[in-house]
Formats: structure tokens, C-alpha cells, sequence
């Protein structure tokens, strides 16, 4: 059955503390919603995944789609989940589809299993909910500071989303309820009109970010997932040639000579490049940026770094640290070597504590000792979902 996929992700989020959106906040270096749209993208009947937004939080969610294949432009959601989740709901109509499942943005763990049983459920029951049985004891407030015997835990369930539903039936209810504010989820806007919502087994990873507590965690789930670490090595060399300054680790540096190149010859930025593709056997600078083309000439290597990084992540790979040695007799490195290092960290976006920039002469042998050019070494380390 056609089915489509709408994540609310209009909310402020502000019991996760200071900060950003919750849902923009960076989970391993990527905003939480771009890894929950990607828990959907190219799922076996998931035909459109529509992000439901603040208008105030366009540029963040530009931000946070970018290249991002699959996605349906955003709709600006309402004052209420509810509101939110109508105008989705009211954005799917020129195009129906059978089934609808929505999901909160703040949730980033959505399994296959859990997609597939929500879409084979409601398609079943016209309406079904992710249920957790419940492992606390219930108590009921009494009186402040005292509590009484509660509910039977084994009569109730927790429930998480994706919650999925036919989609005349959720849109004809959400119609229904427009009025209403005080429904929690779209089950309860089902039942207000009418209709029994089937159950199906949630999943304890599927938890929602809500406090700083829960990004601790889900850090740390995250990093359990990228089992698969790998190291890469690159290497480039460039012949000095006419001009009055080089450019090395994204800088402009001031010199007798430049570096000879098809692009700006950056040395440092190309061995990089060619250490993170080298992770995810992606070849190398030269596939990527030949230099046989005519639109690399002169062209800044921080784009061609930026690229190799965007592939990693693409892959759900984190950058875990880079590396890089410069081996030349002139310039002098030292004074540049932490502005180096903190423009890499911008080009790949992580942590400048998570890059290392390095020296060395060759002892006057060779090439370089011979001040006729200069090379550099390169290792990366990404962090990888596991695959067999």
C-alpha cells in the first residue's frame, strides 16, 4: 500500500535544556531529525517523508536536510502536535496515500521492524500504535509528598510512535477534533472519533529525546552502532612554482614560491581528502575532482575535503580524528599549525580536538630537502555502522 511518512518536528524541545531545537541539536555530529528522516528513507513501502516544521526553524531544517535525497519540501506546522500533524496531514492531500505513519522527530531510532509492523498493522486495523508493557508499579498521588495504589501495570501500555493509521480515516478524525488541544497523540485524535487503534510491539531503543539525560544516552547508543572503525591513509606532493604566497591546511601563506597544481595545490587538504575516501573505499581525489576537468582549475581543496566528509557521513560514518604531516624544509609550519587545524575542523565540522597537524624536514634529502616542493601525509579514522 502507498505509504507515506510524517515527522513533526515543530516543537522547541525545551525541557532538553539551552541550546537549540532538540530536533536540530547534533546527535554524533548530525541534527537528530536528519537521523530520523533517514530511519525512513528507503524503507521497503515508504513511498514520501514530509518534515512538519516551525517557519521560525526553516534555516535550521535547510541545514539539516542538505543533500539529504528522498525528503519532501517542509510545511510550517501549527501552535499544538496537533495542529502540526493536521497540516502535514492536509499537505499529503493532492497526492493520498493509503496508509500514513507519524513519527516524532525526536525520536532517531526507528527500526525496520517497527516501520514494517506499523505499515502492516494499520493497514490490517485502520489504525495501530507502537505498545511497551510496563516494568515500574503504578502509584496515585494521594496528597502532595504521598502516594496511593495505582492503576494495574499489566492493564496499560506506554506508546511511541510511529504511530500509523489509513490515511482517510486519521485525516477525517484530525478534521474532526480541529478544535480540540488536549489530545497527547494521533491514536487518542482516533479514538475521539470512533475508531479501536490496534496495538503492535514498540521497542525500548525507540526512546525520545526529552532531557539532556536522554542525549547522553542516545550519544552513547549511537556510538555502540558504530562498531565498524577504520583508518585510511593519503599522500600528495606538489613542485614549487612562481608566485608569492602557497596554500596549505586552507591557508594563505606568504612565500618566495606557490605550488604548482590544477587546483590551489593544497597539499594538506588533498592528502586528507584522499585519507577520508579511503575509508569508505570511495577512491580518490582524482575520481572524484579530475584534474583533466576544466572546472577544478584554481579551485579551492576545501570543497574537495568538504565532499569526502559528506560522503562519510552520508555513509552513517562519524569522523573520529584526522591527521596530517607537511614535510619541506620552507615554509615554516609552527606558526600556522593551530589556525590549520582549526580551519579543517570547520571544513568537516568536528572538534578542533579532533585534528592534528604536524611537521618535519626531510634532513635536506630528496625533493623536499631540495626546497623544490612540498608533501604531505594523511590519516583519517571514521567510525562506521557495522557491516557483514
Amino acid at each position: 500500500m502507498r505509504t507515506d511518512v510524517i515527522v513533526v518536528a515543530a516543537g522547541n524541545g525545551l525541557r532538553a535544556g539551552e541550546g537549540l531545537p532538540k530536533q536540530y541539536r547534533p546527535l554524533g555530529g548530525v541534527p537528530v531529525l536528519r537521523h530520523t528522516l533517514r530511519g525512513f528513507l528507503g524503507r521497503a513501502g515508504i513511498r514520501h517523508v514530509l518534515p512538519v516544521i516551525s517557519p521560525e526553524h526553516a534555516e535550521l531544517c535547510a541545514q539539516a536536510l542538505a543533500g539529504l535525497d528522498g525528503v519532501l519540501p517542509p510545511v510550517a506546522g501549527g501552535s499544538t502536535r496537533q495542529a502540526s500533524v493536521r497540516a502535514g496531514l492536509e499537505a499529503l492531500a493532492q497526492d493520498p496515500p493509503e496508509l500514513v505513519l507519524i513519527h516524532d522527530a525526536a525520536r532517531p531510532f526507528v527500526s525496520t521492524r517497527l516501520v514494517a509492523e506499523a505499515i502492516a498493522t494499520a493497514a490490517t486495523a485502520g489504525a495501530a500504535v507502537p505498545a511497551l508493557a510496563l516494568v515500574d508499579t503504578l502509584k496515585a498521588v494521594a496528597a502532595p509528598g504521598f502516594l496511593a495504589t495505582g492503576p494495574d501495570r499489566n492493564a496499560v501500555r506506554s506508546v511511541q510512535t510511529p504511530q500509523a493509521f489509513r490515511y482517510d480515516l486519521i485525516l477525517a478524525a484530525h478534521r474532526a477534533q480541529a478544535g480540540a488541544d488536549d489530545l497527547t497523540d494521533d491514536a487518542a485524535v482516533a479514538e475521539a472519533a470512533g475508531h479501536a487503534v490496534a496495538a503492535f510491539p514498540g521497542d525500548t531503543a525507540n526512546f525520545k529525546l526529552t532531557t539532556p539525560e536522554d542525549f547522553v544516552t542516545a550519544e552513547r547508543r549511537l556510538l555502540a552502532e558504530l562498531a565498524d572503525v577504520r583508518t585510511a591513509t593519503g599522500f600528495d606532493v606538489h613542485a614549487f612554482g612562481p608566485g608569492d604566497h602557497l596554500v596549505l591546511g586552507g591557508l594563505r601563506i606568504p612565500h618566495d614560491f606557490g605550488l604548482a597544481g590544477h587546483s590551489d595545490a593544497d597539499v594538506v587538504l588533498h592528502a586528507l581528502t584522499d585519507a577520508l575516501l579511503g575509508t569508505i573505499g570511495a577512491g580518490d581525489i582524482g575520481h572524484h575532482f579530475p584534474p583533466s576537468d576544466p572546472q577544478w582549475k584554481g579551485a579551492a581543496s576545501d570543497q574537495f575535503l568538504a565532499h569526502a566528509a559528506a560522503l562519510v557521513r552520508a555513509a552513517g560514518g562519524r569522523i573520529a580524528h584526522l591527521d596530517a604531516t607537511v614535510i619541506c624544509e620552507a615554509p615554516k609550519i609552527g606558526p600556522h599549525r593551530e589556525a590549520m587545524r582549526e580551519r579543517i575542523a570547520a571544513i568537516v565540522d568536528i572538534a578542533v580536538a579532533r585534528v592534528s597537524v604536524k611537521a618535519t624536514t626531510s634532513e635536506r634529502l630528496g625533493f623536499t630537502g631540495r626546497r623544490e616542493g612540498i608533501a604531505a601525509l594523511a590519516a583519517a579514522t571514521v567510525r562506521l555502522p557495522w557491516i557483514d
